[in-house]
């Protein structure tokens, strides 16, 4: 197993499959690196170097006690660009892997990134506030920590019906995206995953997105139960210079997992790299 070692000292596991330009993915929560697997392939197969890592208190990597606010998640990705010294990247992220990409950029530049990618992502702020009327409301936060402090593990069963769209007359959610998703979000730790919670409902990217000046593809669903695209990618795409934004109808928050999302994503991921 391959890992990079932070400058805090913390292991940051990382995959790493085919060769040729590359391609890093940047998982949701609680997920790891494995959520990116069929995206993985798709890249690898079409000549691309696909590269995913798990977010430090998730998968495989360390568990450490601090440290999940996204400044810390940025620096750990600077950490691996750098390490393995990656250029011309195309960054993709998902739902939280959207603020970690977002802040890389808002802290590093685009010195290292041709292109990024976001993917039902948090950007540019999930709170509801006066000036984000189409935002979560806190509570909804709050409930999440609940969950996770008094069962999680039957927390993220219930949890993935939602995150899937598997509640929706004539969804295509498998038995195994369900499973998946439990199996990941038990990978977590408590406490990132009580701890990421507050950073990704409270941390606003709007100044990490003006930042932006590479070609930017959103992607997002407008049955996204999770993170509501009114809040999120509409407003991204009118922040972000050179921003494409492409609807999915009926999409949910777990476009890249499920059958029939996961392949239009791929084939306009594919799309996007060649362009």
């Amino acid at each position: 197993m391959a890992f990079v070692t932070t400058r805090d000292g913390n292991e940051i596991f990382y995959k790493d499959w085919g060769s040729g330009p590359p391609v890093v993915f940047i998982h949701g929560w609680p997920l790891n690196a494995d959520a990116w697997e069929d995206q993985m392939k798709a890249v690898a197969d079409a000549g691309y170097r696909g590269i995913a890592h798990d977010r430090r208190g998730h998968g495989r990597s360390s568990q450490p006690w601090d440290g999940y606010d996204f400044d810390t998640f940025a620096d750990d990705l600077a950490d691996l660009l750098g390490t393995l010294d990656l250029r011309e990247v195309v960054l993709v992220a998902h739902s939280m892997g959207g603020g970690e990409l977002a802040r890389y950029i808002g802290r590093h530049g685009t010195a290292r990134v041709a292109k990024a990618v976001l993917l039902s992502a948090i950007p540019p702020l999930m709170l509801r506030t006066d000036a984000n009327p189409e935002g979560v409301p806190a509570q909804a936060f709050e409930d999440i920590k609940a969950g996770i402090l008094k069962e999680r593990s039957q927390f993220w069963k219930d949890s993935a019906e939602g995150f899937f769209g598997a509640n929706r007359p004539g969804n295509k959610v498998t038995q195994g995206n369900k499973d998946a998703f439990w199996f990941m979000a038990m990978h977590e730790s408590i406490k990132a995953g009580v701890d990421c919670t507050t950073a990704f409902a409270e941390t606003d990217f709007t100044d990490d997105l003006k930042k932006f000046d590479v070609p930017t593809l959103i992607v997002h669903g407008d049955d996204d139960q999770i993170v509501p695209i009114d809040a999120t990618a509409r407003k991204s795409a009118q922040i972000i210079p050179d921003a494409t934004l492409k609807v999915y109808e009926g999409g949910s928050h777990g476009i890249a997992m499920v059958p029939g999302d996961k392949e239009r994503f791929n084939r306009d991921l594919l799309e996007f790299l060649a362009s």
